[in-house]
């Protein structure tokens, strides 16, 4: 994806993916130039996010930015953004003066990682199911972390594309069993609405765990973490914790299949997020899959489109804000 003849790029540039957990930076230092100096800084650390740049680029030594992009676990409809997973709320003039920047773009953190999804190679993805992506036509993405990412590509009939910008992890939860009926249940009694992200996510692992305990009479002791019900689980075998794996995976297949239907997604669905490539291999096995397919009628095209897990060691969303740059 090319800068366009009007545009003027202006370097060096800061690049941030900003989640609820954790922010990453990255450092551009010219046009063209591979992205650099990635350090990642957690949020719980720093009471503003302007404190966190000032720490990385004080720290990093290379003078100031001219430009920024900064992608955020948060959708971005005017110039103040509070963040959905995490405390930091700011003004984007206030943060554009304060860093004396000549542009500061946000967008949304599934929309930089959409926008890098046509540049990650072949060896950074693991295919789960589908036939070849076929390409040109629209692509959508998930992805499940401290929250729900949804995200996806639209050809924009001149060999580019155009990214969409949602909040597609808040859909009203897909329950189809009785098991995910007590969860869903469980789940409104607690937040008044459950949706998606309320089981796909760390915190759903946590919550969908201690939901089917409480039904079986079952201990959750030391189930509070994501991490801990993913190697109780994993590990040891928990039944409730297993259980919580299988219907989070379940979950995500019927949130990515409505995806794919809504979008027509035959160039692929791809899965990002910090969770399901730390599962690996159990994964290709859950219900994830056989979920993403069940769609009546129309399985027999879900069937037939591939499944893309991003298994990337970088966040490619930094990529894709440098993208967000280019583009304007």
């Amino acid at each position: 994806m090319q800068p366009s003849s009007s545009s003027t790029p202006l370097f060096p540039r800061l690049l941030a993916d900003v989640g609820g957990t954790n922010a990453r930076f990255a450092w551009q230092d010219a046009p063209g130039a591979p992205i650099s100096d990635v350090q990642v800084l957690p949020g719980a650390g720093y009471p503003t996010l302007q404190a966190a740049m000032h720490a990385y680029v004080d720290g990093l030594g290379k003078g100031q930015p001219k430009t920024a992009a900064i992608a955020i676990a948060n959708p971005i409809t005017g110039d103040m953004v509070r963040m959905t997973n995490h405390d930091w709320a700011f003004s984007q003039s206030a943060v554009k003066a304060e860093f004396g920047l000549h542009t500061l773009r946000l967008l949304n953190d599934f929309t930089a990682l959409a926008l890098a999804l046509p540049d990650i190679p072949a060896t950074e993805l693991r295919q789960l199911g589908g036939a070849a992506a076929v390409p040109g036509v629209a692509i959508g993405l998930v992805g499940a972390g401290t929250g729900l990412g949804v995200s996806g590509l639209l050809p924009d009939g001149s060999g580019g594309w155009v990214p969409l910008e949602g909040e597609g992890g808040h859909v009203t939860l897909p329950a189809t069993t009785a098991r995910e009926r007590i969860v869903m249940d469980g789940l409104i009694a607690r937040y008044g609405h459950a949706s998606a992200e309320r089981v796909c996510s760390g915190q759903g692992l946590v919550d969908t765990c201690a939901i089917l305990c409480q039904a079986d009479g079952a201990t959750a002791h030391g189930l509070d973490s994501a991490q801990a019900v993913s190697e109780a689980a994993l590990r040891a075998g928990h039944p409730q914790a297993l259980e919580t794996l299988n219907i989070f995976s379940a979950m995500l297949g019927s949130v990515a299949g409505n995806l794919a239907l809504t979008l027509g997604a035959r160039g692929g669905v791809f899965v990002g997020g910090g969770i399901v490539p730390r599962l690996g291999a159990w994964f290709d096995q859950s219900p994830f899959r056989q979920r993403f397919e069940n769609k009546g009628r129309f399985t027999p095209l879900l069937q037939s489109m591939p499944v893309l897990v991003i298994t990337s060691a970088q966040s490619p969303a930094l990529l894709g804000a440098a993208r967000s740059l280019d583009r304007h």
